[in-house]
């Protein structure tokens, strides 16, 4: 027996045999006599009594909140593979954490207006639990909004005609500029929403704004034709704040993000690169919105890269701004350091209403391996993103 955190709990109950040797289909007991029929009835309902008894227990033990050791919480079994995966939920920490299956964590989830799903964007087993949850909250309420990072707002017309089944797979991998990963992780999503009649939204900012507001900050907007600036937020946040420092310290610590440096040239840089990580989250927020005022009565499901919206940060604080009556949930995936033996910290479970728990991904390098050519590959890659309104000026790539 074996409960993989989806749900999904198999167990086999063995049923006794029914005949004795002698008499065929008599038992003989202290001299008495026993119908064989009877002692298989209750033979087999004895072994069925403990099969039950045992998911009981399991089901206990996934139902009892989570063991701590110093600030982890310790899970009660292994995860058996990459995409296995457990879902753990605390309310943001207010709660004894516990495993929850999807289907409970679809109930949970049903009070609230919006669930920002944060993703690890290449991990196949976060995937798969997005459309788990998508397929459980649709079955308890059909009047669901999918929102994706993955769309830019000036390609919804394309998403729109795919839905509707005018265009076919490569119009929309190609017009709708699909990410390179779409087939496996996000096709399925579009698929679900297109057989249960679910509107999508292609929520994020186009990437060549992004790209020019990285490389010359907020005041290009300004440039941007009246269609131009409809693609992106009419309002930017650039604020102080625990996101700021978070992306600053993040952009520090990325030599793909061109980080590092204190001199003013290097801060600078650092400070439009903000610009432009506020920029998709103010996009993403605003379409968010949109969508529920374009849709009234629904509820909304936005999958998104687990930065934007961990500690309810990033795009979950921009559309508090929007709409500050919200009921808002986020669910965020955390790599198991031991697969064996996975856990979750206290800071982990503050900074999420659910945490999924997943199979950690392979090393992208070991200890001595030459970096040089994947980080000039990076370096080239940002030099290609030049501003159409500053084309000798390359944008740094768009944050995490």
């Amino acid at each position: 027996m074996y409960n993989n955190g989806s749900g999904e709990v198999n167990a086999r109950a063995h049923a006794r045999p029914s005949g004795a040797r002698g008499q065929p289909g008599v038992w003989r007991f202290d001299g008495g006599r026993f119908d064989g029929w009877r002692r298989a009835v209750a033979g087999g309902a004895l072994s069925g009594l403990c099969a039950l008894c045992g998911l009981c227990l399991l089901l206990a033990a996934c139902q009892a909140p989570l063991r701590r050791n110093g600030d982890r919480f310790l899970l009660p079994h292994a995860l058996a593979d990459y995409d296995d995966s457990v879902f753990v939920w605390s309310d943001a920490g207010k709660a004894a954490p516990r495993i929850v299956d999807v289907q409970e964590l679809a109930d949970r989830l049903l009070p609230y207006d919006v669930v920002f799903f944060g993703e690890f964007h290449d991990h196949a087993g976060v995937h798969l639990a997005e459309l788990r949850l998508l397929r459980a909250l649709v079955a308890r309420d059909p009047r669901w909004i999918l929102s994706l990072e993955q769309f830019e707002r000036d390609v919804q017309d394309v998403l729109d005609d795919y839905l509707a089944g005018h265009i076919g797979e490569v119009a929309l991998q190609s017009r709708g500029r699909a990410w390179d990963n779409y087939a496996s992780a996000y096709r399925p999503l579009l698929l679900f929403a297109a057989s249960h009649h679910l509107p999508v939204i292609a929520a994020e900012a186009p990437q060549w704004a992004v790209d020019c507001v990285g490389a010359a900050g907020p005041d290009v907007l300004e440039r941007f034709t009246p269609l131009e600036r409809s693609t992106v937020a009419a309002e930017l946040h650039v604020m102080p704040g625990a996101y700021r420092d978070k992306f600053m310290a993040f952009q520090q610590g990325s030599a793909a993000h061109g980080g590092g440096g204190t001199t003013p040239e290097a801060l600078a840089r650092a400070d439009r690169s903000f610009a432009a990580q506020a920029l998709r989250d103010d996009t993403m927020a605003e379409s968010i919105a949109a969508a529920l005022a374009r849709y009234p009565g629904r509820k909304l499901l936005h999958v998104t890269g687990s930065f934007h919206v961990a500690g309810f940060l990033g795009t979950v604080e921009r559309l508090r701004l929007r709409e500050p009556r919200l009921k808002i949930a986020v669910i965020e995936p955390v790599e198991a350091q031991d697969p064996r033996a996975p856990a979750v910290t206290a800071d982990d479970l503050a900074a999420a209403s659910a945490d999924l728990i997943v199979y950690p991904d392979p090393e992208e390098f070991v200890e001595g391996e030459d970096m040089s050519a994947w980080i000039a590959k990076m370096a080239a890659k940002r030099k290609a993103h030049a501003c159409r309104y500053l084309p000798d000026v390359p944008s740094p790539t768009a944050g995490p």
